[in-house]
């Protein structure tokens, strides 16, 4: 069961990377919604604890790379807004 854990966070944790690269190269924050990357920065947050409580490695993997990506997304559209 853990190689589907793996597989789907594979998968969605992939899908986030390029909207991180896309908004660091291009600096285009106007698409984004702060509260909507501070819930997701929450959510996300929450399975990484749930995921360290369950000792699911695929739940920690997804979620530990994931909630280091919507930080940086939520930084960029701070910064980026006030520019």
């Amino acid at each position: 069961m853990e190689i589907i854990g793996f597989s789907a966070a594979i998968l969605t944790t992939a899908a986030f990377l390029p909207q991180v690269y896309k908004t660091w190269k291009t600096k285009d924050v106007s698409g984004l919604s702060l509260p909507m990357l501070i819930m997701f920065f929450v959510g996300v947050f929450l399975w990484l604890v749930y995921g360290f409580y369950k000792e699911s490695p695929s739940m920690i993997f997804a979620n530990a790379i994931t909630v280091v990506s919507a930080f940086f997304l939520m930084y960029f559209k701070i910064i980026y807004s006030k520019k």
